[in-house]
Formats: C-alpha cells, sequence, structure tokens
C-alpha cells in the first residue's frame, strides 16, 4: 500500500491501522505485520506510508503513544486506541463497509 497509490480510497490505512489496534497495543512494525498477515498477505504497509498515518492518528487524538521496550530489547514507540480513536474506527468501518458493498453490487455475481 503506497503512500500515492490512485486505487485506495481515502482513508483506508487509517481504518486499518485502528482495527489492529482495537486488538490491543502494538508497535510500528507489529502493526504493518498485523495488516499483512489478517490481509492473508495480499496488502503490505511501507513505513513511508505507516509512520506519517500514525503521526496524523495522534494528532486527531485517536490513538495514544508511548515509548517501551519490543520483543527484541529495542526501544519501540506502541500505540494505543483512544475513546475517539474507537468512535472514528466505527464510523470509518461502516463507511468503507457501504462503498465496498456498492462496488460489489456494480460488479455483481462473478
Amino acid at each position: 500500500m503506497g503512500k500515492t497509490d490512485p486505487d485506495l480510497l481515502p482513508g483506508t490505512l487509517e481504518v486499518l491501522v485502528l482495527r489492529v489496534l482495537a486488538r490491543g497495543r502494538a508497535h510500528g512494525f507489529g502493526i504493518a505485520q498485523s495488516i499483512h498477515l489478517l490481509s492473508r498477505e495480499v496488502l503490505r504497509v511501507e513505513e513511508g506510508s505507516l509512520y506519517p498515518a500514525l503521526h496524523r492518528l495522534e494528532a486527531r487524538g485517536l490513538v495514544a503513544a508511548e515509548w517501551g521496550l519490543s520483543e527484541n530489547k529495542r526501544r519501540a514507540r506502541y500505540y494505543t486506541l483512544t475513546a475517539g480513536g474507537r468512535r472514528e474506527l466505527a464510523r470509518g468501518e461502516a463507511q468503507f463497509r457501504r462503498v465496498a458493498g456498492a462496488v460489489l453490487d456494480v460488479l455483481g455475481p462473478s
């Protein structure tokens, strides 16, 4: 998933990040890895897209961040979902499901 990929719906990466964080606290690499695994290895989030998205979400108060030690004892920034982030996730998921359903309606049965 590139930063300039014109085929992605605006806000898709942010919704995916919020969904991963709804499962629990995670650092950037863990978030990217979760998106990759949960998408059955279809989606790959690059650092150049992920960290700016995390900073935008933090600036909007949708995630909180704190420093901690990763599994390999390295310093890492861990992100958690805030109450505002939970509300935004519900809104973003509903909007994405509505749009995805409409696209599937247009495509029809395969």
